[in-house]
């Protein structure tokens, strides 16, 4: 009761800076390579993580026991950070920032099913069905909301299927990344372990995106852009987000994250990049969200390991 109030503003500030950077990495992609930008934000991130992690005697002297676990920080970078950000940002560059936004809200529902698959989370009728029924309002999104920000992508072609390919993929790879983090850090402080883990998906990134992009073209402007995305918006919505599980839990959390596409949507309309939403659109986006729902909806036990 007593933190009531601040909860609902940070809600607000959760899914207000999950919705924009999405859509400051949907315009950077259609001048920046993605793997750049997959780079750069988390770079930025990583930074920002740092510093606060220094500034604070307790996180200070954990990180020690943090980087003692070599393997463990390897595999989180490379599942949380490399493959999530990779992934949906390269998708991002062929379909669209809100057809990957809405790709991202499956978390929870793919996290239920490699729960289930892979690590004996016991199921339910109702999270099956909820699973099934969110994966294929994302699919119609994807299929049916217009062009990608890629030229000449229409629906059902290859860079629209590669594209929402990639951001699934990454998505899946977040997914295992939580059931992992559970696991292995979740003994030692969230501010302690996130620096490593986000240096290690860093340091993968830029050796990607240098090796396979050209980096001479970058203005100022660019650079300031990501910045902005990795410090401002990156590394705060990863704070709040930890913040609000340990206030509320991960069901509370996670749930907010079904807000975000309908505001990704409506910023793009907003800003002349995409037109209004057809109905049939907007018909998907609600399908999606109440299959991301029914499958929240059997409590937090199950869904404890989102991250």
């Amino acid at each position: 009761m007593r933190h009531r109030g601040s909860d609902v503003v940070l809600s607000i500030a959760l899914v207000a800076m999950l919705a924009a950077s999405w859509l400051l990495a949907g315009h950077l992609v259609a001048r920046v390579p993605p793997l750049v930008v997959a780079a750069g934000r988390t770079a930025g991130s990583f930074l920002v993580l740092t510093a606060i992690a220094l500034s604070r005697w307790q996180e200070r002297t954990q990180m020690r026991a943090v980087l003692g676990r070599g393997r463990t920080i390897l595999l989180l970078g490379f599942l949380g950070f490399f493959a999530y950000y990779a992934g949906t940002m390269l998708g991002t560059g062929l379909i669209g920032a809100s057809r990957v936004g809405l790709i991202t809200s499956l978390l929870p529902s793919m996290t239920f099913a490699i729960g289930m698959v892979a690590f004996g989370e016991p199921a339910t009728r109702g999270k099956v069905l909820g699973t099934m029924l969110a994966l294929s309002g994302a699919v119609g999104y994807v299929l049916v909301d217009g062009q990608g920000s890629g030229p000449g992508v229409r629906p059902f072609d290859g860079a629209t299927i590669a594209g929402g390919l990639l951001a699934l993929g990454g998505t899946f790879a977040y997914a295992v990344y939580g059931y992992l983090y559970q696991k292995h850090l979740s003994d030692l402080p969230t501010m302690a372990a996130l620096p490593a883990v986000s240096g290690a998906g860093a340091i993968m990134l830029t050796i990607l995106a240098i090796s396979s992009a050209r980096l001479s073209g970058l203005a100022l402007a660019d650079l300031a852009e990501l910045a902005v995305l990795g410090v401002a918006l990156t590394a705060p919505v990863f704070i709040l987000l930890h913040e609000l599980i340990r206030r509320r839990g991960p069901l509370f959390t996670a749930a907010l994250s079904l807000a975000v596409p309908f505001l990704i949507r409506t910023g793009e309309w907003a800003l002349a990049s995409k037109g209004p939403p057809s109905a049939l659109v907007l018909l998907f986006l609600l399908v999606c969200c109440a299959g991301v729902g029914l499958t929240l909806a059997g409590g937090p036990r199950r869904i404890r390991r989102l991250v």
